[in-house]
């Protein structure tokens, strides 16, 4: 019985008891249940982990839906602003030239116009010059016995006129 004496032995047996002990207590039984539950909750975190990184996958894919079709928008947006300014500027171009033409018609007509009104007055001026001139030329070469023969005579011609 030397091995009585030695320390192992004695490590040994109070390390068997302490399992019986634990055994008997169902320590084991208390660390598994433990265990599972703690695997339960890291199972239940990484799962919710999981349906977090879907949700924003689907977060991240729904909001670069949106910033494409957002992007579509602006560049259509871009391209009828474009068009409008260029009807715009072809409208606008078109109403100058049309006024520039109006414009451009009016000066035509008013010059006309003067130089109608200046070729009756012309005219005005040269039938009042001739009428005096003819006055002053009958006064100088007709007296009033000529005067009143053809006075005569253009009232015996008028007669033969009229019929």
């Amino acid at each position: 019985m030397h091995f009585l004496s030695t320390g192992e032995f004695w490590v040994l047996t109070a390390l068997i008891i302490f399992l019986a002990i634990a055994i008997r207590m169902k320590v084991p039984a208390l660390l598994t249940a433990q265990l599972d539950k703690r695997s339960k909750e890291i199972a239940d975190e990484l799962e919710q982990a999981r349906r977090l990184r879907e949700e924003a996958q689907e977060l991240l894919a729904s909001y670069q839906r949106k910033q494409a079709e957002a992007m579509q928008e602006a560049e259509t947006i871009v391209v009828q602003a474009k068009a409008e300014a260029e009807r715009l500027a072809a409208e606008t171009q078109a109403n100058l030239k049309a006024l520039v033409e109006r414009r451009q018609q009016v000066a035509e007509d008013k010059i006309r116009q003067a130089e109608a009104q200046a070729l009756q007055e012309v005219r005005a001026v040269a039938a009042d010059v001739a009428v005096s001139a003819a006055r002053q030329l009958i006064a100088e070469k007709v007296d009033a016995a000529k005067d009143a023969g053809i006075v005569e005579t253009s009232i015996a011609e008028l007669s033969t006129k009229l019929h």
